[in-house]
């Protein structure tokens, strides 16, 4: 058998030939098919060597999986049970009446046990082939709906209680346990780990008059997850799990409330933010998953016009720096890393957000806790009475906390803050109409940061497109900036999608000394962007086209996060 696997391995270009020669020798004396421990240890590309396998075996190769056009009857033929303990994926019925066949998928053709039980609990004849572990997958879990097989047993035997709903305060470990008894606990860790293997943002679990349903934010886009049917038996039982989980009350089913939940996933810390409220169908739960992950300036892929401007900005000894934009466009993200890039032994950093969602080493973070009288305007006079050398507001709300940051910032403090403005320069006006003097911004400010978010492209993917002289026109594009335009295109590692992550992009307004004297006459904002230009501005736009002539994003992605930008 060894030969067997190592042939294609070799014809595949595999470098390392012993150290695949001791993985295969490893799962043979553990007695247990080698396949999986062959494509974990990255000594193969997947794909070449099981195509290559599959040659050496007679079985066909599946190159792409098609949609699913009889989900009912490969579901009944084939239960989730075998599929999904074996990953075997049923992928089309042929023939029929007495003369029906099912088509089986695997990837490990070596898997004896998987073709037996196979045999067994499916009452047609087989016709095995193979298809990629990756494709296989993600087609399970369209067709089955995560955490099937699970769900599947709680139904068959278990009464929906809370008996075994039980949490600590040790962290929820979420792992893969085939072995972990079917229950609600295990069912929700499996949507749970889901999400984090898909790089989710969000979980949202959402109670319909005749389901349940959960949405997983990826890339900035809610998407639908495929889940069991009959799942809305379970929404009572999920929903307490979670609650459980977060320290809520799961008795109080009339009014919002918000946790927290502490997991560890593949040796990380994840933080989860979790947020109930009632609706007429149930409590719906919205999960934010945080990775507890480094903060750098470098990480943020600013343009090199912008990382300039912002060095700058961290070296200055007090002033406020504004970061503006909409609620999900990456402004925590920001105000972490420059926090991070300014955190030293000799420097004293004290913050006070709603809620503090990352924790940085050696930084004082304050949670506001309104219920007890702790806000953003008490939070900030005690920590101004804490010696602190910089200091950073979760967010302006309110002409008081914009005078105490104000003040913080003219007694030697370095303030950083949020607002919620369509742009860099809008800051000046979301101020004003606070409450707050002209003399004051112009003697405080020192800039205004907006930002939004695009989807990166896959790099695996993107395909090149021209941009003519008359769309570049269109699009005023300036002809300094030059490049390779792409478009996304989609595959296997990208979810079809053509997308993978996202980045921002920014604009950055200097309060300069004719800026200021502007901001105290009350100019109005066609001045104001004159000056800003003159000042060295680059508007968000004009700063997307250099993520889209460096191949990073499109220009669709620009232009839907830009199109009410001044340009």
């Amino acid at each position: 058998m060894i030969n067997l696997l190592i042939a294609p391995a070799r014809e595949s270009g595999c470098e390392d030939l012993d150290a695949l020669t001791e993985v295969i020798q490893s799962a043979t004396e553990q007695q247990r098919s080698p396949i999986d421990d062959v494509l974990d240890s990255d000594i193969v590309d997947e794909e070449p060597y099981l195509k290559g396998l599959a040659h050496k075996t007679s079985m066909e190769w599946i190159e792409s999986i098609p949609d699913f056009t009889e989900v009912e009857s490969l579901r009944s033929v084939c239960g989730p049970g075998v599929a999904l303990a074996h990953r075997l994926l049923p992928m089309t019925l042929e023939g029929a009446g007495d003369a029906q066949s099912l088509v089986l998928l695997t990837y490990d053709p070596l898997n004896l046990i998987a073709r037996q039980s196979a045999t067994q609990q499916i009452q047609l004849p087989i016709i095995w082939k193979m298809a990629s572990r990756r494709r296989i997958h993600e087609a399970l879990r369209k067709l089955y709906g995560v955490g099937a097989d699970t769900f599947e047993q709680i139904l068959e035997g278990r009464d929906l209680d809370y008996d075994n709903l039980e949490s600590s305060d040790e962290a929820n470990i979420i792992d893969d346990d085939e072995d972990e008894e079917a229950s609600v606990v295990k069912f929700v860790n499996q949507i749970i780990r889901e999400a984090l293997l898909q790089t989710a943002t969000d979980i949202h679990v959402e109670p319909l008059h005749d389901n349940l349903r959960i949405r997983y934010r990826i890339d900035g886009l809610l998407v639908d997850v495929t889940v069991p049917d009959n799942i809305k038996a379970l929404q009572s039982s999920v929903i307490a799990r979670l609650k459980i989980m977060s320290h809520l009350d799961i008795a109080e089913r009339r009014l919002p409330q918000d946790g927290r939940i502490n997991l560890q996933f593949e040796g990380a810390t994840i933080d989860v933010r979790v947020a109930t409220v009632p609706t007429v169908e149930g409590e719906s739960v919205s999960l934010r998953l945080l990775n507890q992950e480094k903060f750098t300036v470098s990480r943020l892929g600013m343009e090199s016009f912008v990382l300039e401007r912002i060095e700058k900005l961290l070296k200055l000894s007090n002033g406020i720096v504004l970061i503006t934009g909409p609620t999900g466009s990456g402004k925590s993200t920001s105000l972490y890393s420059f926090l991070s890039e300014v955190n030293s032994p000799d420097t004293r950093i004290v913050t006070i957000e709603d809620p503090v969602e990352n924790k940085l080493p050696g930084v004082m973070q304050i949670a506001v806790k309104s219920d007890i009288g702790l806000t953003f305007a008490s939070g900030l006079r005690s920590i101004l009475r804490a010696d602190p050398n910089i200091v950073m507001i979760g967010e302006i709300r309110d002409l008081e906390t914009a005078e105490i940051a104000i003040r913080a910032s003219l007694t030697g403090h370095l303030v950083f803050s949020t607002l919620h403005t369509n742009d860099a320069l809008g800051g000046i006006s979301r101020l004003t109409d606070m409450g707050v003097e002209p003399f004051l911004v112009s003697a405080s400010v020192r800039a205004f940061l907006a930002q939004r978010l695009v989807r990166r492209l896959c790099p695996g993917c993107k395909k090149p497109h021209e941009l003519s002289p008359e769309q570049r026109e269109e699009l005023e594009i300036p002809d300094h900036i030059n490049g390779q335009c792409y478009d996304a295109a989609g595959c296997d590692k990208c979810r079809g999608t053509g997308f993978k992550g996202r980045l921002a992009i920014y604009e950055v307004a200097l309060i300069t000394e004719p800026m200021q004297d502007l901001i105290v006459k009350g100019a109005d904002m066609k001045d104001l962007l004159n000056q800003a230009y003159n000042d060295g501005y680059v508007p968000m736009r004009e700063y997307g086209w250099h993520k889209v002539l460096s191949g990073d994003t499109t220009l669709e992605e620009v232009i839907s996060v830009t199109s009410s930008e001044l340009v």
